[in-house]
This record gives C-alpha cells, structure tokens and sequence, in this order.
C-alpha cells in the first residue's frame, strides 16, 4: 500500500522504487514486480496488469502453485496472529472475515484445512469482489474441482486481486473494471 503515483512518475522510478511500490500487488511476491519493471514505460494501469499477468500465465504450474501458496489462509492462523500485509488485513475485513462468529470461524478453519489437503496451497478468491457467504458458498463449490482447475482458477483470482491493488497504487481515469 502506499500514495497513488502517476504512470509517468512510475516509468521513472529506479529498480528499488518500483519493487517498494508494487512488491505486494501478488501476495508476498515482491519477485514478479522484480521481473516486470524492465517492461518500463508502462502506457497505464491496464498495461501495467497485463505485463504483470503474462508473466503470471508464462509460469510454469509448480511456479502458479508457488504464488498460490503465498497466499495466507482466509481469516487463518496469520490473521489470528495479525501478521497479515496490510492489502490483506483490508481486503479480508471488507468480506467481513474479521468479524467471524465462533462457529463460522470453526467452519472457515475445517474449510481451510480441506482445501489445502486436497490442493496443496490456500484457497485464493479475491475478498474485496466477496463477502463472507459467498467465500464459504465458494469454498464449498470449488473442494470439488480438480487440482488443475484450481491453479487456474487461483491465478484468475489472484489477477483480480492484483489489478484491485494497481488501482490503489496508480493515479488512473476512470475506467471500467476488468472483473
């Protein structure tokens, strides 16, 4: 999180900036903003999403599982521990997961744990697009799902937290929403 920068105040900025800047736009991988600032100049948000997400889409599976598994538990032991980003903490409280009753919370953890039994990464939705019904009702709907289709669907997922992330750090028009 941080101010809003221009595009061309972004364009500018040197390797180290760039990765202060935009280092959590994917969860906890500071190594994509890495990658993609030699992409510089950036025409807008949108481009800058997009350099972003090809090189998401150009990773390997065991690569997209990676970044999936950067990701923390929804409402888990690490927002327990409040040692979640700050993008986090905001996003999961605006689905309403820092307002748990016992018994939701006691569902969300069996919930988690199931899931990354299963998959072997978290289960990633983007929390600001959700609140906490339709995370569980999609928890649910998703435990069925094949291994595949869930590092796709995470990486859709995680491309959605993104772009939301480039909006709070990107001085922009008005534009309409990708998702």
């Amino acid at each position: 999180m941080g101010n809003p920068k221009s595009i061309d105040d972004i364009n500018a900025m040197d390797y180290e900036d760039f990765i202060s800047h935009f280092g959590n736009v994917i969860e906890n991988c500071s190594l994509i903003a890495a990658a993609v600032w030699r992409f510089r100049p950036f025409r807008d948000v949108v481009h800058l999403h997009e350099a972003l997400c090809s090189f998401v889409d150009d990773l390997p599976v065991s690569g997209q599982e990676g970044i999936l598994r950067s990701h923390p538990d929804l409402a888990g032991r690490v927002a327990a521990a409040g040692a979640l980003t700050a993008e986090s903490t905001l996003e999961q409280r605006s689905a309403g997961l820092s307002q748990l009753t016992a018994e939701e919370r006691a569902e969300l953890t069996n919930l988690n744990e199931r899931y990354r039994g299963k998959f072997g990464f978290p289960f990633v939705v983007c929390a600001r697009q959700n609140k906490k019904n339709s995370i569980f009702e999609g928890m649910h709907v998703r435990l069925n799902n094949s291994a595949e289709e869930e590092v796709a669907k995470g990486v859709q997922e995680v491309k959605k937290i993104c772009y939301l992330r480039l909006l709070d750090l990107v001085v922009h028009e008005a534009i309409e929403s990708k998702y």
